[in-house]
């Protein structure tokens, strides 16, 4: 266990016996505090109501109408019903116990009239104490006594309680803690693949709250780990084809001497499509660590997608295609020329190079009320329906890419270029053949 799992612990369970050694010890007192009602007196009901009616007669009757009911009340049913005055004398002269006198003085003394025993002033100005005593050898009705509660045993059951109680909470407060820490452990060590929500099962509190963007993090953190390894697999996959041609150029530049020129030519062709794959890996590095934002400007997405069209029409004549641009306006946005330029030229001259010979490449520009729209169309094999999600991964090419120029990079590149600026790229089939990139980035409104 914790230290953390000790601190609430402790601190909980001092509070709970605190509370439940004085929730006991209120309990006790109160119990051996109360006083049993006096022997002397009957306290039922039947004598609250002798009481009530005597003292009503003689407050408003006075004492020989008190004497008169008193006599007639004998007579119908014996009571034992006093009334004393202050010299200790009954109305009726009889001899009044002494010691049920006392427990009623008692009482009214204390003033409990509630409890049979009334205090009540005639009208003459005399005060007299009304009471019923109990009939000689009549035990009055009682419940058998509960056992008697030790103090000590109360506090033994309140400790017990909260040791247990306080214990169970301290668990279930510090086993998610402890999950965490175990999957921090496991990241630091480089599994990735460690989730924390399995292990907080139903829980719904900020603590599994937490678990869930531990398990976002880790996501993330694989996902680019796993991207640098796939990129520097690829990187080292292409390298090797440029890098053994050079090297078959050179061999072949020292055994036949007569060919160097030929050989010089082909090392050059090498090392230039080295340097622009080289170029276009770093391009990629930046885009994705972030490093390669420059200051942000307003720029015209439909101006962009023109002037790359009117460049890709030359290129795509020679092949035997075509580039058609549309526009219904202007389409500001806000971010950076040279980075947009490169994405819609990527797309643009991917679209050109797969179109099939005789089609038309198209690029449209639109805007909404919240987007600036670019869609490029093509008219070539298309992407497989389960690879859509793979055409911007880099060195991506597809079945259509094989032996074709180009590393793959390109629609990659574009991609992150466009989430630099807050926007979104998606690639679907056209019907009949063909594929087409949108791009959607943030209209700049004035």
């Amino acid at each position: 266990m914790g230290r953390l799992f000790w601190k609430i612990f402790i601190g909980f369970w001092i509070a709970l016996v605190v509370a439940a050694v004085g929730a006991g010890t209120a309990v006790w007192v109160q119990h051996h505090g109360r006083e049993a009602p006096p022997q002397d007196l009957a306290m039922g009901p039947p004598s609250r109501i002798a009481t009530d009616l005597a003292a009503a007669t003689l407050r408003h009757g006075g004492v020989e109408a008190l004497r008169s009911w008193m006599n007639d009340a004998q007579v119908r049913r014996a009571v034992a019903l006093f009334v004393v005055d202050d010299a200790d004398h009954d109305v009726l002269g009889r001899e009044v116990p002494s010691a049920a006198l006392a427990s009623a003085r008692a009482l009214v003394a204390r003033g409990d009239d509630a409890r049979g025993v009334r205090h009540v002033a005639a009208p003459s100005g005399e005060s007299y104490v009304v009471f019923v005593t109990r009939a000689p050898g009549v035990r009055p009705p009682r419940r058998p006594p509960p056992p008697p509660i030790a103090p000590w045993e109360l506090i033994v059951i309140g400790v017990a309680t909260s040791l247990a109680f306080s214990m169970l909470l301290a668990w279930y407060l510090v086993r998610p803690i402890r999950s965490l820490r175990w999957a921090f452990d496991a990241a630091a060590a480089g599994r990735l693949e460690t989730r924390v929500s399995p292990l907080m099962g139903r829980r719904r509190d900020e603590i599994a709250d937490l678990g869930r963007d531990f398990d976002r993090m880790a996501q993330q953190l694989q996902n680019l780990v796993s991207a640098q390894r796939r990129l520097l697999h690829d990187v080292s996959h292409e390298l090797r084809s440029p890098l053994a041609r050079l090297q078959a150029a050179i061999g072949l530049a020292r055994q036949q001497p007569s060919k160097l020129e030929a050989s010089l030519e082909r090392i050059e062709r090498e090392a230039t499509r080295l340097d622009s794959m080289v170029g276009e890996v770093l391009a990629l590095a930046r885009l994705e660590s972030g490093t390669a934002s420059r200051m942000k400007e307003r720029v015209d997405l439909a101006y962009i997608a023109a002037s790359i069209a009117e460049d890709a029409r030359f290129e795509a004549g020679a092949l035997g295609r075509n580039v058609r641009f549309n526009a219904s306006g202007d389409a500001p946005v806000i971010g950076n020329a040279d980075l947009l330029h490169r994405a819609v030229e990527n797309i643009v001259r991917n679209a050109v190079k797969f179109t099939r010979q005789g089609t038309t490449v198209d690029v449209r520009v639109h805007t909404t009320r919240t987007s600036a729209i670019l869609t490029v169309t093509d008219h070539g094999p298309g992407i497989a329906a389960g690879e859509l999600e793979k055409v911007f991964d880099p060195f991506y090419r597809g079945d259509a890419g094989m032996g074709t120029s180009g590393f793959g990079l390109g629609l990659a590149i574009a991609q992150r270029a466009v989430d630099a600026h807050g926007g979104a790229i998606k690639a679907a089939n056209v019907p009949g053949g063909g594929l087409e990139v949108e791009v959607d980035l943030p209209l700049a409104h004035s």
